[in-house]
């Protein structure tokens, strides 16, 4: 892995390769929400999402515009090849250490 990603940053990279055809601002904040129960503000998750971008693990197009949302378009965002290959390493490293983690006791 060539760059390296904070916390919000996985998460959101996450939420939008689980959300094919449906990832824009919006549907990432909930999504983000219902998963990790913290609330980000929708200008925040852009910022994230723009930041992923410029790192080429996300791409974005234009939706069509629709008339629940005033006639406006929204920017749908999927994950790249290297977005994948970024997520993949992420979760083997992640993994690699929990296999290191000696075996606890969490109910006390």
């Amino acid at each position: 892995m060539n760059q390296s990603l904070g916390n919000l940053e996985e998460s959101v990279l996450l939420i939008v390769a689980v959300l094919p055809e449906e990832a824009y601002g919006y549907t990432v904040s909930e999504a983000y929400f219902e998963h990790m129960k913290s609330r980000i503000s929708i200008s925040a998750i852009h910022t994230v999402l723009k930041r992923l971008e410029k790192k080429r693990l996300i791409k974005s197009k234009m939706g069509g515009a629709t008339a629940e949302r005033g006639g406006r378009r929204k920017r749908i965002f999927e994950v790249t090849k290297l977005g994948l290959s970024t997520l993949q390493e992420l979760q083997e490293n992640r993994q690699k250490l929990w296999q290191m983690m000696p075996k606890l006791n969490f109910s006390y």
